[in-house]
Order: C-alpha cells, then sequence, then structure tokens
C-alpha cells in the first residue's frame, strides 16, 4: 500500500492505494482535473461542487455509452447469422454435385 494526495479540483484527498493502481488514480486524477478545468472555462462563476457534479455526470455518461458499446450480443448476433448463411451455402454446394 501507498499513501499518495490527489488534487481534484480545488479538492485535496489523501488516500491509500495499492501500488499497482497508483499509476491508475494517477491519470484519473489528470482526467478529472481537465474536465474541471473545461466545465469551469465553458460555465464561468458556478462553483466547484457545480463543476465537480457536471464532470462526475460526464464521467458516468462516458463509462455508461462504453459498456453499451462493449455489448458482445450484437456481434454474437450478426456471427451467427453468417455462419447460418456459410452452413446453407456449403450444404447447397453438397447437394449440386
Amino acid at each position: 500500500m501507498q499513501a499518495i494526495t490527489l488534487k481534484l479540483g480545488s479538492l485535496i484527498l489523501p488516500i491509500t492505494v495499492e501500488r499497482k493502481n497508483e499509476y491508475a488514480y494517477r491519470e484519473a486524477e489528470k482526467l478529472i482535473n481537465q474536465r474541471f478545468a473545461y466545465y469551469a472555462s465553458t460555465f464561468p462563476n458556478q462553483g466547484n461542487e457545480m463543476y465537480l457534479t457536471m464532470m462526475a455526470l460526464d464521467t458516468a455518461v462516458q463509462l455508461i455509452s462504453m459498456q453499451h458499446e462493449a455489448d458482445p450480443k450484437p456481434m454474437i448476433d450478426a456471427l451467427k447469422g453468417m455462419i447460418g448463411e456459410v452452413e446453407t451455402a456449403l450444404a447447397e454446394g453438397r447437394t449440386q454435385k
């Protein structure tokens, strides 16, 4: 375990993480601060709580979108259809000989 300090927007967050996960926390810190800066510059005078809330919403929407895109069911269904077509074509080819 390793103690690290993250700065998220205007908040300082001391936490303890596993060493193997430190990189992910540091990258998350960068992403959060980039989004925080974007919202702060796009919507001035809204306050840190509003920027963090908008950033959290943005992140949640991206996560849900990625999970939806990663759903293998449509690809599996398409592959099953193609396999069926190939099997049909092969069967027809055998009967024509």
